[in-house]
């Protein structure tokens, strides 16, 4: 039996049946269905799994039911987020299913064993980290924290902007390029080539209007930023290019976690409490807070962030302000 792992995408030892072959274009296809996120993490995983059974003298292919559960548990040991461990166990899943080992392992009894663990850490306090969502006072306390006389401060300027706005995912404002945006009466639209729960790759217009406040408008500040791209020679390719210490354009975008670093710098210089916790997400979570307290459906809402219909995601957004709101406490004499 192999010791490895299989990663998506991969064939067994090369079959010589054509009818069970796969071309490498076929497989290059299949190694790019899952989102390069998603697979890096499952990689990861999968490492430290094939890691754990070597040093305790299990097989992690195929696995046992209890093989899944004694790893669980040592994640447990180990205090690891319920979330972790969740990917985990689909990290291990994903792997024997891509390897042929259809619904294996079991995870019964690994699932029981999280659940004892997601107890445990109730009992003892601890909940589930969020990103503070950055609403609107500390994203006009960032965005007072750039300097606009530098192409670094017109850029996160943007970058903090479009997030709200868009109610965008990092991976979305990495993305962006400068044929995305185009400029009308009602405001700026920009184009999302692909997301999260667009699975199809059909893409998805986000219509923004023209805001009240010049430093926090859609329209204002990403016109101002594409000014000083073309001053720069750039009019095509990445919005939001990577500039080095000495404030000059470099080649490329920034990349998913560049954009959470500089949220997190960002904080850091408006003073902001809890600023090292601030995350690209709490952009993400700040616009649906925000739009729920100027009273706009839920529905309205979900569209505009891309959420699945299904997803109980922007709920999570929304309920901390409809808790204050229609709180049954609320005007009854106390």
């Amino acid at each position: 039996m192999s010791s490895d792992l299989v990663p998506i995408g991969d064939s067994s030892p090369e079959p010589t049946d054509p009818d069970t072959a796969l071309s490498p274009a076929t497989l290059a296809r299949l190694e790019r269905s899952m989102p390069a996120n998603t697979r890096r993490a499952y990689e990861r995983q999968g490492r430290d799994f094939i890691a754990w059974c070597a040093d305790h003298d299990r097989t992690p292919l195929p696995a046992t039911a209890q093989t899944l559960a004694e790893y669980v548990s040592h994640l447990a040991d180990l205090d690891r987020a319920p979330s972790t461990i969740e990917q985990a166990i689909a990290a291990v899943r994903t792997a024997h299913r891509t390897a042929g080992y259809q619904g294996q392992p079991e995870t019964a009894a690994a699932l029981a064993v999280l659940k004892v663990h997601r107890r445990d850490r109730a009992a003892a306090g601890k909940r589930k980290r969020k990103a503070p969502p950055v609403t609107l006072e500390p994203l006009r306390a960032m965005i007072d924290a750039t300097n606009l006389e530098t192409l670094a401060g017109m850029r996160d300027r943007t970058l903090l902007v479009l997030g709200f706005a868009m109610m965008a995912r990092r991976s979305e404002l990495a993305a962006l390029r400068i044929e995305d945006i185009r400029f009308g009466d009602d405001g700026l639209t920009v184009l999302i080539r692909k997301s999260k729960t667009d699975q199809a790759a059909e893409g998805a217009d986000v219509h923004l209007p023209r805001g009240v406040h010049p430093d926090t408008d859609p329209v204002r500040v990403v016109r101002a930023w594409l000014q000083a791209l073309a001053r720069h020679g750039s009019t095509s390719g990445p919005l939001l290019r990577r500039i080095n210490r000495w404030d000059q354009l470099q080649p490329g975008g920034m990349s998913g976690a560049a954009i959470n670093d500089r949220i997190r710098h960002l904080a850091v210089a408006a003073g902001l409490p809890n600023a090292p916790d601030f995350t690209a997400h709490g952009l993400r979570a700040g616009g649906p807070t925000e739009a729920a307290k100027a009273g706009h459906p839920v529905s309205f809402i979900a569209d505009h962030g891309r959420w699945s219909k299904t997803s109980p995601q922007v709920m999570e957004y929304i309920r901390p302000v409809d808790k204050w709101r229609d709180n049954p406490m609320r005007g009854i004499g106390l």
